[in-house]
């Protein structure tokens, strides 16, 4: 068959994909400098004359499948297929491949990172000496910015996936303890963590971090009253979605100083609406730009993940199996 890349691939990726699956078009989305619409990405089909796609964040959606419904595969490098409309390929019985925990490494190393750099006031102290201001005595530096250690916090994570999974197992040497609320993780599979309430994880820990998908039932999930029995010195970490959060009662509890900050990675708007930059601001948020999973070595994670999927697919010849090699596959059989 013929596939076309538009997701970033490396040469050893699209190589094995040529081998092993088919011929390929490699259109990257990178080169056009935002995801392909659908318009788009029709042209790219028919110009390619393609029978399968692998994308990253271009609009798949019904008119686009609609347009294509003999797809052999479309495949997702994302760690869910969010950009593609699901229920118009399984209407076609178009199998969606996804790269669950592509990012898992990147996401919980850039926590560890900003929670020591929030907790340690490191960049207000590298601000405060390119400002030329210690001037005032030898200890001045060492009284203004003594912050304090992760080791020894309660860690909480809403949602206990892979990056949340992945966390705990980084963290838990320091050592912190580690709980967390998560309907579809079994407290057996933990024994070393402690499974509570979505309640409990917020009133019991020093910080608290959200690692949610986004669904009906996780909207908005994160409310007023969550926030309300947070601890005054607690930390409230979000590097999954916006949505899962209420932005005014987050905004509310971080202007009123009822907890000693956040540190967020998304927004309800990207770019920022004059809302989101008020959270930003707030000199006890450390905000970054959605960047938590934006490392080169994710784009090699999702090539082997997909790539694996793919040969085992097509090796096996299974279509109607819910989960291949540990990697999804969403079909209606």
């Amino acid at each position: 068959m013929k596939v076309l890349v538009t997701s970033p691939y490396n040469e050893g990726g699209l190589k094995e994909l040529n081998q092993h699956v088919g011929e390929t078009v490699y259109r990257p989305w990178k080169d056009n400098g935002r995801a392909f619409n659908e318009d788009e990405l029709i042209q790219l089909l028919k110009d390619s004359e393609a029978d399968a796609l692998i994308t990253e964040h271009d609009h798949v959606t019904e008119k686009v499948i609609q347009s294509f419904p003999d797809l052999k595969f479309i495949g997702v490098c994302r760690g869910t297929p969010s950009n593609v409309s699901i229920k118009e390929a399984s209407a076609h019985r178009i199998p969606v491949f996804y790269t669950p925990a592509r990012n898992a490494q990147a996401v919980a190393e850039l926590f560890v990172a900003n929670v020591i750099t929030f907790l340690r006031d490191t960049l207000f102290a590298n601000e405060w000496l390119k400002a030329g201001k210690w001037d005032e005595g030898a200890h001045t530096s060492y009284l203004i910015f003594k912050g304090n250690e992760l080791a020894g916090k309660k860690v909480g994570f809403v949602g206990f996936g892979a990056i949340g999974q992945l966390i705990a197992s980084m963290i838990v040497s320091y050592p912190c303890e580690i709980s967390y609320y998560d309907p579809y993780v079994k407290a057996e599979d933990f024994p070393l963590y402690q499974k509570q309430s979505l309640e409990e994880v917020f009133a019991n820990n020093d910080i608290v971090s959200v690692h949610l998908p986004v669904t009906e039932e996780t909207k908005g999930l994160i409310s007023r009253e969550l926030f309300s029995v947070m601890k005054p010195d607690a930390l409230f970490v979000n590097t999954a979605r916006a949505v899962v959060v209420d932005r005014n009662a987050l905004l509310e509890v971080i202007e009123q100083k009822k907890i000693k900050g956040a540190i967020l990675d998304v927004f309800d708007h990207e770019p920022p609406d004059e809302l989101d930059y008020r959270l930003i601001r707030a000199k006890n948020v450390l905000a970054t730009p959605h960047i938590a999973g934006a490392t080169h070595e994710v784009e090699d994670h999702h090539v082997r993940i997909m790539n694996e999927t793919l040969v085992n697919w097509l090796s096996k010849g299974i279509i109607n199996e819910r989960r291949i090699a540990n990697r999804q596959i969403l079909v209606n059989a």
